[in-house]
């Protein structure tokens, strides 16, 4: 048990100097080295890539860069799984993101399309928002159903897919068929527990970035709007919703609080926590990154058959 303790520690002090590379004061190197990383790890030669741009219909604008990552083999077409990518809403591309969407595609064999929504601090909220609305509006274009499209995210991200459904309930839309959620960061308040209790274990958060986050994105806003803090809102009619968290990050308990009030309000939540694993672990390339995209796929299954 003292050995595997220690390979852990030594395994948490890893990722911690993982995470430095891209945690960086100045926002634009920080978003480069993002990239260059997903550059290097995302992707290979299962996965083919497409570029995508998508109009912004409504406002005129320029279009909103997106890619499709799907397998190099048959696979189900009638499905496909909206990707949010995290990054605290300031920092994250598609790019970045491929070291989850290329595992997502190979798991489930679905079209994984992400995008590149515009960031924080230069754009702050709702912007993010509003590109996901659009982006999700493009998939209808399409021909998608709703129940058709999975909407998933990691830390930000995942923020942002519960944005994205909270939004559409509110317009008395169709949601849609399921939600994955990877460390999903849910309350910006910070009132969990595990934001003291795990400060010290946490090899990839900590207090200071996530305050840095919240002002480039949401300052002066009203923190506990559920358009911000989803954890405060109200999932009636929700759809099957998939929670995957480490028990090692100080988000731990954006999960559990989550997971909690989806089950109180009806909501087919399942929640499942990684024991000594850290924020986003599923980006890394180890075998239980492959692993829990693996379960990933089971709940679409069970779902989608």
């Amino acid at each position: 048990m003292a050995g595997r303790d220690k390979n852990n520690a030594n395994l948490m002090h890893l990722i911690k100097r993982m995470h430095g590379v891209v945690e960086n004061t100045d926002i634009g190197k920080q978003r480069q080295s993002q990239d260059h990383i997903g550059a290097l790890l995302g992707g290979g030669r299962d996965v083919l890539t497409k570029d995508l741009d998508i109009p912004r219909r409504e406002r005129g604008e320029d279009c909103i860069h997106a890619e499709v990552n799907y397998v190099n083999r048959p696979h189900t077409k009638k499905h496909i799984i909206l990707y949010c990518h995290g990054g605290g809403y300031s920092t994250g591309s598609s790019l970045y993101a491929r070291t989850l969407t290329g595992k997502l595609a190979m798991a489930a064999g679905m079209d994984v399309l992400s995008f590149d929504y515009r960031l924080a601090p230069e754009h702050p909220y709702p912007a993010a928002v509003e590109d996901a609305l659009c982006v999700w509006d493009d998939l209808m274009l399409q021909g998608y159903g709703a129940g058709d499209v999975i909407v998933a995210g990691d830390s930000a991200g995942g923020n942002l897919a519960l944005a994205l459904a909270l939004s559409l309930k509110e317009q008395e839309r169709f949601l849609p068929g399921a939600l994955v959620l990877l460390s999903p960061w849910t309350d910006l308040t910070s009132s969990g527990r595990s934001y003291t209790a795990k400060a010290e274990i946490d090899p990839v958060l900590n207090a200071s970035y996530l305050e840095e986050m919240i002002a480039n994105y949401a300052g002066g806003q009203d923190l506990t709007d559920p358009m911000i803090s989803p954890l405060f809102g109200d999932f009636a009619g929700f759809p099957p919703t998939y929670i995957q968290v480490g028990g090692n990050e100080i988000l731990l308990d954006d999960s559990t609080a989550l997971y909690r009030r989806m089950l109180k309000a009806g909501v087919a939540a399942k929640l499942d926590i990684f024991k000594g694993m850290w924020h986003v672990f599923q980006m890394s390339p180890f075998k239980n990154a492959h692993e829990a995209m693996d379960q990933v796929a089971a709940f679409l299954y069970d779902i989608f058959g």
